[in-house]
């Protein structure tokens, strides 16, 4: 197991360093220091750290309920499928399985969490599907390569992929790994607002290296879409940002911020199990 968690040090290391020679800014306004110091306490709210002295906005409202079965999405109608420029991928869409197909379409949705996107990823890995669908979204990608959703789809197919890799394949995997960080990259530069590229690129980033020193640019990311998710309706998936900023926080030490930022998600999503069990054990653990 120790050499296990060493050899995925290395990869995070070897990660990173593509990250960095990307040259791709993500966020204009990066800040060097923590973003805001937890507010004082009052009797019934703490501030986000991450929003300075804005108010909370209203209490989540639960999104609909949508299996994350590939067999019961449904897919599109196909009405609003962009076009594919290359005669080759046309001709062989025509062959790609229908499974396959519907399953894309589901992974394509507005619609789905971040978690029922990652569970149709592990059925077709357990169904050696994934593969196929890889390809299937890369041809989307190259016929269309200004749709961020398509970017952003693909490269959880390669993350969900490498990840599955890593076990048996480390250099695959790692490899993997990086083209989706890359697919995020692409996402973002034609989506700043792209929520699942944002939130699933940073969360990879907070799992590199201590001595790759991104931890700060981890809190900046994090930070940014919690900006942009209190300026839009609440949705249940918003909650894992706070849990994350606040991992990170706890990561670097500052405990106060990490509780303060928990607090804060709690106010907005107090059912989010994941907030309630941070807030309930001891602090700095």
């Amino acid at each position: 197991m120790n050499e296990r968690k060493v050899m995925k040090q290395l990869i995070y290391a070897i990660l990173g360093v593509a990250v960095i020679g990307s040259g791709i800014a993500l966020s204009a306004g990066r800040q060097k220091n923590p973003v805001v110091p937890p507010a004082p306490a009052r009797t019934e709210s703490v501030s986000s750290p991450a929003i300075a002295n804005n108010p909370p906005v209203q209490p989540a409202v639960a999104a609909p309920a949508m299996s994350a079965s590939i067999q019961s999405v449904p897919a599109d109608s196909g009405d609003s499928k962009p076009s594919v420029a290359v005669s080759a991928t046309e001709a062989s869409a025509k062959t790609v399985d229908p499974a396959i197909k519907q399953a894309i379409e589901s992974l394509l949705s507005p619609q789905l969490s971040h978690e029922q996107r990652r569970e149709i990823l592990k059925q077709l890995i357990e169904s050696g599907k994934l593969d196929q669908a890889i390809s299937e979204l890369e041809q989307r990608v190259a016929g269309d390569p200004n749709n961020a959703v398509y970017s952003t789809a693909l490269g959880q197919a390669y993350l969900e992929k490498g990840k599955a890799m890593m076990q048996d394949d480390v250099a695959g995997g790692s490899m993997l790994i990086m083209q989706g960080m890359k697919s995020f990259d692409a996402a973002l530069k034609l989506d700043p607002s792209n929520w699942e590229a944002r939130y699933t690129r940073t969360l990879v980033m907070s799992h590199y290296p201590a001595e790759l020193n991104k931890g700060q640019e981890v809190i900046d990311q994090f930070t940014q879409l919690i900006n942009q998710q209190e300026a839009q309706t609440p949705q249940p998936q918003f909650a894992k940002t706070y849990v994350a900023l606040g991992d990170q926080y706890q990561k670097l030490g500052q405990n106060d911020y990490a509780l303060a930022t928990w607090q804060a998600g709690a106010q907005l999503f107090p059912r989010d199990k994941e907030l309630r069990k941070k807030l309930a054990q001891p602090a700095g653990q």
